[in-house]
């Protein structure tokens, strides 16, 4: 069923065959597809049409798609998607550390990277919906504050350390969301991938996670949130 309103998708990779079948196959579906053949192509392409979603393939000519992504993300939180020939690639992690919110691995069916796009659009989309949640402490509405340094506002969708505002990717602001939702409860990588990444048992990767936890320990403070070895991480309360 065609999308009712048309998703634009950049999509960057350079073997012509998967370029095209790939572009064919989500138009069919209603996508509106911008493709380009190489990494400078493609960062020409963000610049001029601004999608709403990016593919990019790791391993492409004049730029490759890890440093792509650092680029799109240095100007946009658009969700970007990576595509990797191996599943225990190096690159795979690269491409989490460089902002990309989740990744695909080559060969891959048609409708799985359809539901994997759908599923990366619908968590944005998301991503501002309301908490209820209240400080009592505060006060305030939708304020959580932790150790008396960060602040999170789950109505404004605003994270501030230190009075400071921080800025965070729509997938780091929801994952800050579940943790501080139950502040020094353990929420395991399934757990953190059915809520955040909407993963319903059909191939999530706890990298993805890891990744996502050190990036927004990195912005938040790295002792803020705690590994649990075995069972996942929680937020201290």
């Amino acid at each position: 069923m065609p999308e009712q309103t048309q998703t634009h998708v950049l999509f960057v990779e350079d073997d012509d065959v998967i370029r095209e079948a790939t572009q064919l196959a989500l138009e069919r579906v209603g996508f509106a597809v911008t493709a380009a053949p190489d990494g400078l192509a493609g960062l020409e392409a963000f610049r001029a049409n601004r999608p709403d979603i990016a593919l990019l393939d790791v391993m492409v000519p004049g730029m490759d798609g890890v440093s792509l992504c650092r680029r799109i993300r240095d100007e946009s939180t658009v969700p970007v998607i990576m595509l990797s020939a191996r599943a225990d690639s190096i690159d795979v992690v690269l491409g989490l550390e460089a902002g990309a919110d989740d990744y695909v691995t080559k060969p891959f069916d048609g409708a799985v990277l359809v539901a994997r796009i759908r599923a990366v659009l619908r968590r944005f989309g998301h991503a501002a919906a309301d908490r209820g949640a209240e400080d009592t402490a505060t006060g305030h509405a939708g304020l959580l504050t932790f150790g008396g340094e960060l602040e999170v506002d789950t109505e404004g969708m605003e994270v501030r350390r230190s009075g400071q505002p921080v800025a965070l990717t729509p997938t780091e602001m929801r994952l800050l969301l579940e943790f501080s939702s139950s502040p020094g409860t353990v929420l395991s990588r399934d757990k953190l991938l059915e809520r955040v990444w909407d993963y319903d048992g059909w191939g999530g990767d706890t990298r993805v996670v890891d990744v996502h936890v050190q990036r927004l320990r990195t912005k938040i403070g790295q002792d803020r949130i705690e590994t649990v070895r075995g069972f996942g991480y929680k937020l201290k309360a």
